[in-house]
């Protein structure tokens, strides 16, 4: 591609929060973008440690690849990464102004059991074990096959990130797990920017293109076969493409009102983590073709979402040792118990809302709340009399609940609520802090249907040719409830799957 039809696109990556902003050097100047950026700015602003990435232009296109991904999500990129080591042809076409997808957003880390960065903090674990803790997270209702399949290449999708220069080696935990199986870069910092940072150098490296701006509205089939897209580019006439195989990899549906309302009504009004991007439209195009959706009823509530802004409060602050307060002072759940446990007891409060309360030990080990406190969302006192003030609850409830949290801590043993992980540290080391936080639409679980070969399934189970899904798009894996880390966990094992599966039908086919 000639060096003067590219976007070039400053990507600041902090603390799992995400900004571009661009330069036109190229054909590709038209008015929708300057909306699409600053939407994308107000969502994800904030950070440092920018990096260069390029964006084709459109006026680069050919009529004709052997993979077309549809969504430049950590599982699409993955996808790519593996289908052009393949030694194929893959192009990625982005909706957004800029690649990351809900990805870019993602906090704690990404689960992972018998890897050896667990081996050398001496964590002894199983991959059944780890698949046990999932079906029981999600109530035994995981598409088992899928969730075989994820437990047993979960260290290999680290290994292979480590490979290129993604190194997860710090471990934490979060809800519903009984290891440190969260895995997140070395300084404990949020995992998106960072991820998706490596993963588009990855990308580029390979001089794999990746058009932004590029809406694909349809998905064709022709003979049996999938083969085209049709893609809307900037405000551009719609120009259809062949492939030899589609891979989609466009997300949930978290941020679109409507379907929300269509399959929970009572989830109306409730703030959204999801990137604006997040609309279902991969599910709505594939069940077109025939493809079905299941599960769709299954939406996830993370317990400590930012109501301003809808910003997740990762699990990570609670696997560091925070703890959950009401408006009186009082602890009233265990904060490791499963998002959907720990959601319904925020809900059940009168207030409705509640707040983490940690010490400068956990801020010291739980590197995201450097960027919720330049957001302003961060409380602080020098002691715990201080704090309550500022919250405007009970100061002696407040103390004697973080002096009874810590004799638990020392004892080993949580009397009031059963908590057994993340007592290592007590609330011990001043500042002490809190952010109020009340739950929020997080993640669909539900989603395609696929098999293990990430194939879409039709409505007679067997696979539809030439059309593979990767990512929240797909449903199953995690049942009516998602364990925290598993997300980033499923973009990377499917990804690599999706990639790998659809370059071997292109060779075997073509």
């Amino acid at each position: 591609m000639k060096k003067n039809s590219f976007w070039y696109g400053a990507l600041v990556f902090g603390t799992g929060i995400f900004m571009a902003s661009y330069r036109v050097v190229g054909k590709n100047k038209r008015s929708k973008n300057l909306k699409a950026e600053e939407d994308a700015t107000k969502e994800t602003k904030g950070g440092s440690n920018t990096s260069e990435q390029t964006y084709a232009d459109f006026s680069d296109l050919t009529d004709d690849y052997d993979i077309i991904i549809v969504g430049a999500s950590g599982a699409g990129m993955t996808a790519a990464i593996e289908a052009k080591d393949a030694g194929l042809n893959p192009i990625i076409l982005e909706k957004m102004p800029f690649a990351g997808g809900n990805t870019v957003k993602s906090s704690s880390g990404m689960n992972a059991s018998t890897t050896k960065f667990q081996e050398a903090e001496g964590i002894e674990d199983s991959n059944d074990a780890f698949y046990e803790e999932i079906l029981a997270g999600g109530h035994g209702t995981n598409d088992k096959a899928l969730l075989r399949y994820f437990v047993d290449h979960s260290a290999a999708a680290i290994d292979w990130l480590d490979q290129k220069g993604i190194k997860l080696n710090n471990l934490t935990i979060t809800g519903g797990m009984k290891q440190k199986r969260t895995h997140r870069p070395s300084d404990g910092s949020a995992i998106g920017s960072y991820l998706i940072k490596g993963l588009l150098k990855a990308v580029h490296k390979r001089n794999i293109p990746i058009l932004v701006n590029a809406a694909v509205t349809a998905i064709n089939k022709n003979e049996g076969k999938v083969d085209q897209v049709t893609v809307e580019i900037s405000g551009a006439e719609p120009k259809t493409l062949t492939a030899k195989a589609i891979i989609v990899a466009t997300g949930g549906f978290g941020a679109s009102k409507e379907m929300i309302e269509k399959f929970r009504p009572e989830l109306k009004g409730y703030i959204s983590t999801n990137q604006k991007g997040s609309t279902g439209d991969g599910i709505k195009m594939i069940e077109k073709l025939g493809g079905q959706a299941i599960d769709m009823e299954q939406i996830q509530i993370h317990p400590t979402v930012q109501q301003d802004e809808g910003i997740l409060i990762g699990e990570v602050v609670r696997g560091e040792g925070a703890i959950l307060v009401n408006q009186a002072g009082s602890r009233f759940v265990n904060e490791l118990d499963t998002r959907d446990k720990v959601s319904a007891a925020i809900t059940d409060l009168p207030e409705k809302s509640a707040y983490l309360i940690f010490d400068q030990g956990v801020r010291d080990r739980a590197k995201a709340i450097e960027f919720y406190d330049k957001k302003g969302y961060v409380s602080s006192g020098k002691d715990l009399k201080e704090l309550a003030e500022k919250l405007n609850i009970p100061g002696s409830q407040l103390d004697k609940t973080v002096v009874t949290w810590n004799q638990s801590v020392a004892d080993k043993r949580d009397k009031e609520f059963n908590r057994t992980t993340a007592m290592e540290n007590g609330l011990t080391k001043p500042d002490y802090f809190a952010i109020k936080i009340a739950p929020g639409i997080h993640y669909t679980m539900g989603g395609i249907k696929v098999n293990t070969r990430t194939e879409v399934l039709n409505k007679e189970n067997q696979p539809i040719e030439g059309l593979y899904v990767a990512g929240e798009l797909a449903g199953g894996l995690h049942g009516n409830n998602r364990i925290g880390g598993n997300s980033v966990a499923e973009i990377i094992v499917f990804g690599r799957q999706a990639g790998q599966q659809a370059a071997e039908y292109v060779k075997n086919q073509y």
